[in-house]
């Protein structure tokens, strides 16, 4: 028996995929065929489960009732900071900081670290693959302080060029900000070795970590990250909720980020004494319910076994990338030799847009366009691709329907 073979019996995506409710619907009338994984993941039943009893059954306010509703409400809340801890394998519940997502952990960390410490003439260094939500925020900062934004260049196979890091990390380099996985390309950077050399000259680095926890185990002690911020929406919970973790040492120097209720121990109109960590970067009511599903997808995870899912996925990879590569129009970008389930491709003569229309009809839903790495196409001197994304309730059925269906509209588009 083949290795595939062993590796598909092992998993039973078959039984998996009756946990996630949607792969049912039938979009105009079509078998749903949902390759759009690297924008949002689905659900499993346990996660809208988890949303439906908070607002059926202990709706409340946390942390500041004294009745029943809101002190399970807060026991439910609270006991998730040390599930992500555990999920990212993080040293202290501490350091883990509830966010809307991964572009809210980065701006938290240019707003806070990065106003504190970047000053006029300095520079921040980020990768030619960064999404939008890591060069922008940076931007921002360094307009704002006179300093320079420094890129880490890329090759053509979509693989970042580390030859001159060395002289990109110098003593005016203040932070690096680097993805982990990248959304349009699918590479899977060698983050731990850029850590390492930033480290080796005292610079501490922030890292997009929003695809690399939905297709492996990470471990933030491990990498030596010094910030790490991701999305539950990319890792099958709901949208709006993700979280930072942070070197507690670093959390305790930085400065607020937001203003208001629970980042506060005392107020008055003279002075005021913000919270300890992690409640001094947590202003206002949290996303309570969200916060709970969170909790619930990372119970998910933990059923799963995360090697088999991995590895079943790195299938879906070679399987659609050797199919897609034997059809005449094709052109792949992107061919980096460590990547996630992510296979994005350009049609000769077709724009993505249109592409992406056509495969919709017929069920099929993928992400067309930048995918917000506008610097990434430019690198690729395209206007953008067809991109398709796997999780481990994909097929290599649906990959082969997806494939057929490619061929068809380079027959309709471009006769």
């Amino acid at each position: 028996m083949s290795t595939t073979a062993n590796t598909t019996k092992a998993f039973d995506v078959v039984s998996i995929r009756r946990d996630f409710p949607v792969l049912n619907e039938q979009p105009y009338g079509k078998r749903l065929v949902y390759f759009d994984n690297a924008a949002t993941s689905q659900k499993p039943t346990a996660v809208i489960q988890a949303l439906v009893d908070y607002y059926t059954k202990y709706n409340a306010n946390v942390h500041r009732g004294v009745h029943y509703l809101s002190q399970r409400a807060s026991d439910a809340f609270d006991s998730v900071r040390g599930k992500v801890k555990d999920f990212i394998h993080a040293a202290n519940e501490r350091e883990i900081i509830f966010v809307r997502g991964t572009t809210e952990g980065i701006n938290l960390v240019a707003s806070t670290y990065g106003r504190k410490n970047v000053k006029a003439g300095d520079q921040v260094l980020v990768s030619a693959m960064e999404h939008h939500s890591n060069i922008v925020p940076w931007q921002m900062l360094c307009e704002e302080k006179g300093a320079t934004l420094k890129v880490i260049p890329m090759n053509d196979k979509g693989e970042l060029i580390l030859d001159n890091l060395e002289q990109l990390l110098h003593e005016r380099t203040k932070i690096v900000s680097i993805v982990h996985t990248g959304n349009s390309l699918g590479t899977i950077n060698p983050v731990k070795e850029i850590i390492k050399r930033a480290h080796a000259k005292g610079i501490p680095v922030m890292v997009d970590g929003a695809q690399a926890v939905a297709h492996g185990s990470v471990d933030v002690q491990d990498l030596d990250c010094d910030f790490f911020s991701f999305s539950a929406h990319k890792m099958l919970g709901p949208t709006g909720i993700g979280a930072l973790y942070g070197k507690f040492n670093l959390l305790e120097e930085m400065p607020p980020y937001q203003g208001g209720g629970e980042m506060i121990s005392a107020v008055s109109f003279d002075h005021t004494t913000y919270n300890e960590v992690p409640y001094k970067f947590e202003a206002g009511t949290p996303n309570i319910a969200d916060v709970i599903a969170l909790g619930a997808a990372i119970d998910y995870w933990n059923t799963l076994d995360r090697e088999a899912a991995t590895k079943y996925e790195q299938e879906l990879l070679h399987y659609c990338t050797e199919k897609l590569s034997a059809v005449n129009g094709v052109r792949i970008i992107g061919n980096a030799d460590k990547k996630a389930s992510v296979v994005s491709f350009v049609l000769e003569g077709i724009n993505a847009l249109d592409a992406g229309m056509y495969l919709d009809t017929k069920g099929i839903a993928v992400r067309t366009g930048q995918h917000c790495t506008e610097p990434v196409m430019t690198r690729f001197c395209i206007p953008g691709t067809i991109r398709a994304s796997f999780m481990f309730y994909n097929t290599k059925e649906e990959i082969d329907f997806f494939v057929e269906q490619v061929e068809k509209a380079i027959s309709f588009l471009n006769p």
